[in-house]
This record gives structure tokens, C-alpha cells and sequence, in this order.
């Protein structure tokens, strides 16, 4: 029972108000510094979706999924996972997408066009 105790303890005293304001007070140049960085590639990565979306016919409708599917592979793309590796993964998120009623072909253009990502090699 103590140990839940003190969990429950160590829990509250880490997230009390006076402890966030002084971590994100510490971290907060940083955090602008890293979104300011961040912010005009996702925004080039969006432009460069939406016009693969565009050439392919995608309706209106479906863009914010494609999105989404970009986004996913810019988060691959910004853990550094590369190669045969990053390409296993992005077929992972193709497979995913179109069971949720993507085009595949789009989405591989996405992946090759926009992220210089491959096929992956295999059976």
C-alpha cells in the first residue's frame, strides 16, 4: 500500500501548478525556437501533399486524410528512421490508410513524391 501511497504523492508534487509553470517557463525558448523551425517544413510537406492530392483528382473531401498520412510519414522522417527500415513502415501506413478507404496509388505517390521514400524490397 505504501508504494501506491507514494506514487500518488510523487504524481501530485510533479504535476502541481508551481512545478509545470517553472519547467515550461525554463523550456519555453526552446519550445518557440524548435516550432519555429518546424513549422515552415510541415508547411512545405502540406503544400507538397496537396499537389500530388490535386494531380491524382482527389476530392476536396478526402484531403485532410491524405494529410494526415503525410504528416505520419514526416514523423517517420523526423525520428531519423531511414532505408529498407523507413520504407517497411510507410507500407505499414499505406496498409492502414487504405483500409480506411484511401486510394492506394495516391498514397504511393505521396510516399515517393514528396518523401523520396521507395517500395520496400521484399516478398
Amino acid at each position: 500500500m505504501s508504494s501506491i501511497t507514494t506514487r500518488i504523492r510523487k504524481y501530485n508534487a510533479k504535476y502541481s501548478a508551481a512545478n509545470l509553470t517553472r519547467d515550461l517557463t525554463a523550456k519555453e525558448d526552446l519550445m518557440k525556437a524548435r516550432f519555429a523551425a518546424a513549422a515552415p517544413l510541415g508547411t512545405a510537406m502540406e503544400l507538397s501533399v496537396k499537389q500530388v492530392c490535386d494531380g491524382a483528382g482527389v476530392s476536396t473531401l478526402q484531403i485532410p486524410f491524405y494529410l494526415c498520412f503525410g504528416r505520419e510519414m514526416w514523423a517517420l522522417n523526423r525520428k531519423e528512421i531511414s532505408g529498407e527500415t523507413l520504407a517497411i513502415e510507410a507500407a505499414v501506413l499505406i496498409a492502414k490508410w487504405v483500409a480506411r478507404g484511401l486510394t492506394s496509388a495516391v498514397l504511393q505517390a505521396i510516399r515517393t513524391d514528396c518523401f523520396g521514400v521507395a517500395a520496400p524490397i521484399g516478398p
